[in-house]
């Protein structure tokens, strides 16, 4: 295997720190893991001390100093850096400065190319279009000419009255913005001028740019996402099938993920789910053969209930919930499919060795994100001391955490008060939903808070949400 000689740099802390060595560790590889003062009790330092010994460990001030990581990754001798999720996944320009500096290192994720191309929005719409694939309506670059931006308006209403929705909105977004600065919405066109106006004088005092940007406002719909996975020749990418992620908090971060996205199987959808899946799919694969996609990716799409789907964007990296995609698959009948152990090998030049074809899939997968939270206050994060973690182990069920479970842990107020990932497996959407309601109520999570008060935890709002899974 051209793996061999290999050292992994992990930069990244927590559950996708352990997941990375833990997939090193199953291909032979050794690893350099990196943790920050704050994280110096975290359950991942356990694992890299039993995995790869405690010379594997390095402190570093901060997961986001580029420079320190570096340092590290040259005492460690490493020849790869894996970026997990978060942090510098996605950033190109970190990629690109680990490929080309003086001593260059593999980056485990895209091309920097990929990452830059696929991170522009406004540039994965045009890709995305010149190959027939559904987009958001709206502009496919800055818009600076008012006249213009008026008929992409008036033609946004017209389509959204030919969809039957009774109260049209079209989305204003200042091009050269993120983070959801320079964005607004209207309902006609009267106020669409004002607007208009409004975010282009913005945009041009903020980012020096005054390009604007106008969308459909989509409000009901379902977001799912499909499983890219392709080898550095970038010729022959599969798909490993659906996730839904519709089960979010009001800041649309994601709480829970099924596999596949929809269940028709079980439930009669006033559209045909199986031809959206099967679309949806086949639009991803289009698009990563024509940028030459070169490692693991995911396509995020949303669904209206009329079944249309349109590509949002696309995430150039691993993603939290790859394991639910891997629970429902096998490759030429093995079960044992480990995405992230995937995305290293293939990152670090090994050919993919499968088609489509030999990818199966066999029932639904649940993942639960378990996170400190006061849902009943915002999703607030709850800050506190956990005292206890523990499940029953089952053979349908996979819990990843950095949380160690033979002694307190305070969560540090540093990072999000993430603790555990549970994937639950069934044959069905049925019997999955039965596990995981199992699985929710038979886990043992306790914690106080610095006054003595009872630890608070979205594990109500899992099991509260768990009864409509698949359904819209």
């Amino acid at each position: 295997m051209s793996i061999d000689g290999h050292k992994i740099l992990i930069a990244n802390r927590g559950e996708i720190a352990v997941r990375i060595m833990e997939a090193c560790s199953d291909l032979g590889l050794p690893f350099a893991a990196l943790y920050t003062e704050e994280d110096s009790q975290s359950g991942h330092l356990d694992v890299a001390r039993r995995l790869g010994g405690e010379k594997s460990l390095y402190r570093i001030h901060n997961y986001l100093d580029a420079g320190d990581i570096l340092s590290v990754a040259d005492e460690a001798g490493a020849t790869a850096i894996h970026p997990g999720y978060g942090f510098f996944s996605e950033n190109y320009r970190f990629a690109r400065r680990v490929v080309q500096r003086d001593r260059a290192m593999t980056f485990i994720g895209p091309s920097w190319e990929v990452i830059r191309d696929l991170g522009d929005k406004i540039n994965t719409k045009r890709i995305a279009r010149t190959l027939g694939v559904p987009t958001v309506p709206g502009s496919d670059r800055a818009i600076y000419d008012e006249l213009e931006a008026e008929a992409i308006a008036e033609s946004l209403f017209e389509f959204q009255a030919k969809m039957g929705i009774n109260r049209p909105v079209v989305l204003v977004k200042a091009s050269a913005g993120g983070g959801g600065m320079g964005i607004d919405e209207c309902e006609d066109m009267a106020r669409f001028r004002q607007t208009y106006r409004r975010i282009r004088n913005y945009s041009l005092r903020t980012f020096n740019d005054e390009g604007v940007l106008i969308e459909q406002r989509v409000f009901n719909f379902n977001h799912l996402e499909v499983q890219i996975v392709s080898d550095r020749s970038g010729t022959n990418p599969v798909h490993f099938g659906t996730r839904n992620c519709s089960v979010q908090s009001p800041g649309l971060q994601k709480r829970i993920e099924v596999a596949p996205g929809f269940w028709p199987q079980g439930f009669a959808y006033s559209f045909d789910a199986q031809k959206v899946l099967d679309d949806i799919t086949g639009y991803s694969l289009s698009i990563a053969k024509e940028i030459k996609y070169d490692n693991v990716g995911t396509w995020e799409w949303i669904v209206t209930p009329n079944g249309d789907p349109f590509l949002m964007e696309v995430n150039t990296r691993i993603q939290v919930e790859n394991g639910v995609s891997a629970c429902i698959s096998s490759v030429r009948g093995d079960r044992d499919v480990n995405l992230i152990r995937e995305q290293i090998r293939i990152g670090l030049g090994d050919p993919l060795g499968y088609t489509q074809d030999d990818v199966t899939f066999d029932g639904v997968g649940i993942e639960y994100r378990l996170i400190a939270e006061d849902t009943e206050n915002g999703f607030t994060p709850w800050v506190g001391r956990i005292e206890e973690l523990k499940w029953q182990e089952r053979d349908w069920l996979t819990v990843h955490t950095h949380v160690p479970t033979d002694r307190t842990y305070q969560i540090p107020t540093e990072y999000d008060p993430n603790l555990a990932l549970a994937i639950i497996w069934g044959k069905d959407l049925e019997e999955a939903k039965e596990r995981g309601l199992r699985f929710l109520n038979d886990l043992k999570l306790n914690g106080s808070d610095s006054a003595g008060g009872p630890m608070k935890s979205n594990v109500p709002f899992l099991l509260a949400k768990t009864a409509n899974l698949l359904e819209f």
